[in-house]
C-alpha cells in the first residue's frame, strides 16, 4: 500500500522508522501523485491542507488524539481516525495522578521557612473526591489509576456511558459532578459544546478550595473567570498544561499568579513506538474493508 506522511517535516525522522517497522507492507513517502495514495498519516502543520486530490485514500489516520485541526476541513471526505495510543494514555494518567497527589497531600503548604506545621495532616485518598470531565480513553486510564490508589472518583461525559468500577454521570448531571469535585481533572475534547464550559458559574459550583487540573484543552476554560475565582479565594489552585495560545505568552498573567502552576503542554505525548502499532492495525483494516478503529464522528467533532 502507498501511504502519504502528511505531517511536519520535523516529524519524519522520529516517525518513519517505527511506522515502517510496524507495517512493512507500507510504502511510506512524503510526496507523490495524490491519486496514487491508499491512505494518509496526518498531523497538523504539514504542507497538505487540500485533501480533495487524494480521492483514492481509504483512511486519514491522525497522529494526534485531538482532531479539531482537521475535522472541520471541508476538503476532508475520507474516513478520519483519531489516535488512541496506550503510551499517551499512560502518560496522561501519570501526569494527572501526580498533580492530584500533590493537591491531595497539600504539599505546597510546607514552605521551607523554619515553621513546624505538624498539625496540618491531609486526609487519606478514600476521603478525597476527584471528578474527571471526559471519559474517553484518557479519562478512563486516569480514573483507573486514581481509583486504584483509593480515591473516590466520579466520571462525567456527555453520553454518560458506563465505565466499569467508576460512577459515571451524564449530560444533565454536570452540576452534580462539579459540586463533589475537591479535585477536578478536565480531559474533554475541543468542540463547540465544550468551549468555555468552565465559566464563572461552573467554577462557582466547585467546593471552596478545590484544585483544577487541565491537561485537556485550553479552550475549556474561561481564563478571566479562572483568575477571578482564584483571586476571590474560592478555587484553591489550578494546574494548567494547555492554553488558548501556545506557547503561552511570557506576559500572560497565568505565569505570575501564585495559585497557578503552568506546565508547557507536556502532560502526555503520542509515542511513535506504541502509536505506530495502532496506525498499522488501522491501515490493514482500511485496506481489507474491516471496521476502522477510533473513527471520528464528524458531527460530534471527536
Amino acid at each position: 500500500m502507498q501511504v502519504l506522511f502528511a505531517a511536519p517535516a520535523s516529524m519524519w525522522e522520529e516517525w518513519s522508522e517505527p511506522l515502517v517497522a510496524a507495517c512493512p507492507e507500507m510504502r511510506l513517502s512524503r510526496d507523490g501523485d495524490p491519486a496514487g495514495f491508499d491512505a494518509i498519516i496526518y498531523a497538523p502543520g504539514g504542507e497538505i491542507e487540500d485533501l480533495s486530490p487524494y480521492r483514492n485514500a481509504r483512511l486519514v489516520q491522525s497522529l494526534w488524539a485531538g482532531v479539531e485541526r482537521i475535522v472541520g476541513n471541508p476538503t476532508l471526505t475520507q474516513p478520519l481516525a483519531r489516535m488512541v495510543d496506550p503510551g499517551l494514555a499512560r502518560g496522561m494518567a501519570e501526569y494527572c495522578t501526580g498533580w492530584t497527589m500533590r493537591g491531595h497531600l497539600e504539599m505546597d503548604r510546607y514552605a521551607q521557612d523554619g515553621t513546624w506545621r505538624n498539625g496540618q495532616i491531609p486526609p487519606l485518598a478514600p476521603e478525597r473526591h476527584v471528578t474527571i470531565l471526559g471519559m474517553g480513553e484518557l479519562g478512563r486510564a486516569t480514573a483507573g489509576m486514581l481509583s486504584g490508589i483509593g480515591f473516590s472518583v466520579t466520571g462525567w461525559s456527555a453520553s454518560g456511558r458506563p465505565v466499569e468500577g467508576i460512577e459515571t454521570l451524564g449530560a444533565t448531571d454536570l452540576d452534580r459532578a462539579l459540586e463533589r469535585a475537591e479535585i477536578l481533572v478536565t480531559l474533554l475534547p475541543d468542540t463547540a459544546a465544550t468551549r468555555g464550559l468552565m465559566d464563572a458559574d461552573r467554577l462557582a459550583r466547585l467546593p471552596k478550595g478545590a484544585w483544577l487540573i487541565n491537561p485537556g484543552r485550553g479552550t475549556l476554560l474561561d481564563d478571566d473567570a479562572l483568575i477571578g475565582s482564584l483571586d476571590a479565594g474560592h478555587l484553591g489552585h489550578a494546574v494548567l498544561d494547555v492554553f488558548r495560545t501556545e506557547p503561552l505568552p511570557a506576559d500572560h498573567p497565568f505565569w505570575s499568579h501564585p495559585r497557578i502552576t503552568v506546565t508547557p503542554h507536556i502532560a502526555a505525548d503520542t509515542r511513535p513506538e506504541t502509536a505506530s502499532l495502532v496506525v498499522a492495525e488501522n491501515l490493514r483494516r482500511a485496506m481489507s474493508g474491516r471496521p476502522i478503529l477510533n473513527l471520528v464522528d464528524r458531527e460530534k467533532g471527536y
